[in-house]
């Protein structure tokens, strides 16, 4: 019996053994994979000169939330086209500053943010990238945004009576109030949806999931992007599967209130009997060549793409384009001026009234210039690229467009700090990079949504300036912190003052 066992035990021993030894030969070439991968890496980028950095902390010890944009610009403007920024000892980015550079970067797709809001056109790549973006065109055809502007303004002048009934406060914080009003804008346009998420606190929930995404986010770009395997088992990434909970119970609400909607016959045959049907009903209604529509989880990363595109970054750029009027009143009265003579005595923006914001257009623009409402976005390369100076970086490298720096290179603008609304004229305009101007991005993936950004802040920039005089608040500053947005760790403070 005893060496029955004996034969038995010995041919598991040698499994057990060759699969120790494969195990070790897989780790390895694994470790030798690496280690020529890094070496290629590291040869590249000793092609471009950057800051000193620590044999441990790499720059990290250099760089805070607060002083991250600063810091970059110094940087920048040392390194004008790019720089290597050290996370720690062995992964290095490659920072970007000058459009030459930006234009050769393929718009590849930013996959932290797929937990969040799934494979939508944000995420989405290839084929199948194209097959989502022909399908949602229609749904940014001018006759469908045409359609948007009563409720924009209807949004709007809802925001703007609560400042008028806080008009005695010693400063009104816009962020918090924007990003209601464009919230309830989007809702009514986009989905049809009234959440009533200006007047009713309980609606708040989404914009706090928004704030808290952002911030985890930001947090994790900055310092160490590990493989969300790891990072879900911090207390952050706990946090940060939370939040998208939050922000998906939202999303969900809007979608199962359009399909019960949907299920009635009656409703689904008003619904194609529309002139023009909004984002919502495209994704609900549309089938492909062999009929079949969006799956579930296709519909709710489209919506959720939607919402955070058309949301956040959208009140970002007004709260910012609102502080800047306040710095600028000669500016601001001239956008006023112009604003009255187009309007007269109506309070809501109609569609033909918008080409005619020539210079209120240009105010935006350099307004996204300086605070552009994504200060920067990440990347791996997927294969090598070669710039214009015949430098070159391989596959597999992470690269950073730093658009806040790229909006204040000394190459490409005069005066970069200069707020100077005439650099958007039509003349100047024509002589500019391709590349110099990216509030939202460039090439083919620019954002599909950019028109009906546009419009809004116009519609927002014009009631509001035909109803208040805006002022800087001295005693609050803002702090300049880039989370998926551009924020301000202080919040955005202007005094009001009506106009009678």
């Amino acid at each position: 019996m005893a060496s029955l066992l004996n034969n038995i035990a010995r041919p598991s021993a040698i499994v057990l053994q060759l699969s120790v030894v494969l195990g070790i030969v897989f780790v390895l070439l694994k470790v030798a994979q690496f280690y020529q991968k890094r070496k290629k890496l590291i040869k590249a980028l000793e092609a471009f000169p950057g800051p000193p950095k620590h044999w441990l902390y790499g720059h990290n010890h250099l760089i805070s939330s607060e002083t991250v944009l600063n810091q970059f610009l110094l940087w920048g403007d040392k390194y004008p086209y790019a720089f290597p920024r050290w996370f720690g000892p062995i992964l290095p980015a490659l920072i970007i500053n000058h459009p030459d550079y930006a234009k050769v970067i393929p718009s590849l797709p930013y996959k932290l943010l797929l937990p969040w809001i799934g494979e939508g056109l944000l995420i989405l790549e290839g084929a199948k990238w194209f097959q989502h973006r022909k399908l949602l065109t229609p749904a940014f055809h001018y006759d469908v945004l045409k359609s948007y502007m009563t409720l924009m303004s209807d949004s709007v002048k809802v925001m703007l009576d609560k400042w008028e009934k806080n008009a005695e406060r010693k400063s009104v914080e816009l962020f918090q109030d924007v990003s209601l009003m464009t919230l309830d804008s989007i809702l009514k346009c986009a989905f049809s949806y009234n959440a009533n998420c200006q007047t009713e606190s309980n609606s708040n929930y989404y914009i706090r999931a928004v704030y808290e995404l952002s911030y985890l986010l930001s947090k994790r770009i900055q310092k160490f992007s590990y493989k969300d395997v790891f990072y879900n088992l911090t207390r952050k990434g706990r946090e940060f599967q939370d939040a998208c909970k939050q922000a998906h119970t939202h999303t969900d609400k809007v979608i199962k209130e359009r399909k019960m909607l949907l299920s009635s016959e009656k409703e689904y045959d008003k619904i194609q009997k529309k002139k023009h049907l909004d984002f919502l009903d495209i994704l609900l209604c549309t089938k492909d060549a062999n009929g079949v529509g969006l799956s579930d989880e296709e519909l709710r990363a489209e919506v959720d793409t939607f919402m955070f595109e058309g949301h956040d970054t959208t009140a970002s750029g007004i709260s910012w384009l609102l502080y800047c009027m306040s710095l600028y009143p000669e500016y601001q009265q001239r956008c006023r001026e112009e604003i009255r003579g187009i309007l007269g005595d109506r309070d809501t923006v109609e569609w033909e009234d918008l080409g005619k914001m020539t210079y209120t257009t240009m105010c935006v623009k350099e307004s996204l210039r300086l605070f552009p409402p994504v200060p920067s976005v990440s990347r791996v390369l997927h294969k090598p690229v070669t710039f214009p100076d015949g430098r070159s970086l391989p596959a597999g490298c992470q690269v950073a467009l730093n658009i806040f720096a790229i909006h204040r290179n000394r190459d490409v603008w005069e005066d970069p700090e200069v707020y100077d609304p005439l650099r958007f004229s039509p003349e100047n305009s024509a002589q500019r990079h391709s590349h110099a101007f990216l509030p939202f991005s460039a090439g083919s993936r620019n954002c599909i949504g950019q028109q009906f950004a546009m419009n809004e802040m116009k519609v927002a920039l014009a009631l509001t300036l035909l109803r208040f005089e805006l002022c800087p608040d001295p005693s609050n500053p803002p702090a300049l912190t880039p989370q998926l947005t551009l924020r301000s760790s202080k919040g955005v403070h202007v005094h009001l003052q009506k106009i009678h």
